[in-house]
């Protein structure tokens, strides 16, 4: 039975993640990028003046800092999905994936400008009285109390699609890939002890306890809330990305000579037409759908953090979305394709991710596989800090603020339970829940963009005549 349950996500998730997914998210997201006059690009340098800019002192407006809500959001996407989506976008489509995932990191910027205009211009509030951001306020606020049932369609797929499902799987695998085997250690007789209280043999139940630590650790940092989240955030994403950066560039400059020939097989591979256009289609569908695991733009998890900030000026908080994808589809993952290209080996039957990239990282560099562990689970907790939020927030719009504290402890539950899935089943349940979120947040976007041109247009004009 739970066979044919996860054959029908896997099935569900390849026909909405396929076409659908790509345009909605690449073709919406370009459309954006258009229309607001290459935001992301010509407005850039106003994104970094604004990193610089004192906070608000304004709690009555939210719970956090713009510069916590990027930390914390840029925690959430600087996940497993970094070393192990890319890897697996490497496996199934190559080195031209990354070109796509390039694009998709350019659109995605634009879409995460919108994304933070919006969640300041249509701060909703939950029934304490509390600010509170999202796809949902941004939905009924901006676009009308009519279009109530599309703002509860994304919270609902909003609680499943922020469970950390591949979180969980891939972390579970590292660390008993890097460590040890359910039969190698000492407690393997402990394990086959509990396996047959509860039928199931030392593999699945050594996942299954190690499920339950993972979750008794994040319930320390999220059941503490959103302040406790942003604090930890600000202290472990510098930490992760920079540890991250100097392993890459030891492998880099002790392979300096392969660099070349990596890049250009990213853009060789990209439009490579040997195998049809139909091939080409599916190079650059892999890398936008790894992507929109990866940076989350269009997704809308992004308008929830920013809606927690304290800014009261949606322009400046859209700036500083908008550099999330930047720094996770542009730098991390680059790093990470950079790496496995020169020292890994993508010629792998089925779809496997983070071991691909903990073999390269150990051909690579000495304990190599032991180093990126570490950061490994750096990255994961931070996704999980983070989603957490996300999810309770989408919980409070539906059920209330009392009742939706209940969803902290099935967010701890469900790590638990995706630690012993089969990767192909959590792969696809993360694909799916994402694009059923992705729908209703790409149309609000879309119909509310003059909106955000005609804010972000007055904004600048503004800025201008003070000078």
């Amino acid at each position: 039975m739970l066979e044919k349950i996860g054959q029908f996500i896997i099935d569900a998730a390849e026909v909405l993640c396929g076409y659908p997914l790509f345009f909605l998210l690449i073709g919406g997201g370009l459309y954006l990028f258009i229309s607001s006059g290459a935001v992301s690009l010509r407005r850039l340098p106003f994104a970094m003046k604004e990193l610089r800019r004192k906070p608000s002192d304004g709690a009555d407006n939210g719970q956090i800092s713009s510069v916590q809500a990027l930390a914390s959001v840029v925690a959430a996407t600087i996940g497993l999905g970094n070393i192990a989506g890319v890897a697996i976008a490497l496996v199934m489509g190559g080195p031209g994936a990354i070109f796509w995932m390039w694009v998709s990191a350019l659109v995605g910027m634009c879409t995460k400008y919108h994304e933070g205009v919006l969640a300041i211009m249509y701060k909703g509030k939950d029934d304490k009285g509390a600010p509170q951001g999202g796809p949902m306020h941004i939905i009924e606020r901006g676009l009308g109390v009519r279009w109530k049932p599309l703002a509860r369609f994304f919270a609902v797929a909003g609680l499943f699609g922020t469970l950390c499902i591949m979180n969980a799987n891939q972390l579970t695998e590292a660390f008993m890939t890097t460590f040890t085997t359910p039969e190698g250690i000492a407690g393997s007789e402990f394990l086959s002890r509990i396996g047959s209280i509860i039928s199931l043999e030392n593999i699945r139940v050594y996942r299954l306890l190690f499920g339950a630590a993972v979750a008794m650790i994040v319930g320390i940092v999220i059941l503490g809330g959103i302040k406790r989240i942003a604090k930890v955030a600000t202290v472990m994403v510098p930490f992760m990305v920079g540890l991250y950066f100097v392993m890459v560039l030891f492998i880099i400059i002790t392979n300096i000579e392969g660099v070349p020939a990596v890049f250009k097989s990213i853009f060789t591979e990209a439009f490579n037409l040997r195998a049809g256009f139909g091939a080409l289609a599916g190079i650059a569908i892999i890398g936008a759908r790894r992507a929109a695991l990866v940076n989350d733009a269009g997704i809308g998890t992004a308008s929830i953090m920013h809606g927690a900030s304290r800014n009261n000026e949606p322009v400046r908080e859209g700036l500083i979305a908008m550099l999330g994808p930047s720094i996770d589809s542009g730098l991390v993952c680059t790093l990470t394709a950079v790496a496995i290209l020169l020292c890994g080996n993508i010629d792998v039957e089925g779809v496997k991710g983070l071991e691909v990239a903990m073999q390269a990282f150990s051909n690579a560099i000495p304990a190599g596989d032991i180093l990126l562990m570490c950061i490994v689970v750096c990255f994961a907790m931070s996704s999980m800090f983070s989603y957490s939020f996300y999810g309770t927030t989408c919980a409070s719009y539906l059920f209330g603020s009392k009742r939706a504290r209940w969803y902290s402890w099935f967010f701890l539950a469900s790590l638990v339970v995706f630690a012993v899935v089969p990767l192909e089943a959590a792969v696809g349940a993360c694909d799916l829940f994402y694009a059923l979120m992705a729908i209703p947040t790409m149309t609000a976007l879309l119909f509310l963009s003059p909106k955000v041109r005609k804010a972000t247009k007055e904004y600048f004009d503004k800025e201008k005549s003070e000078k």
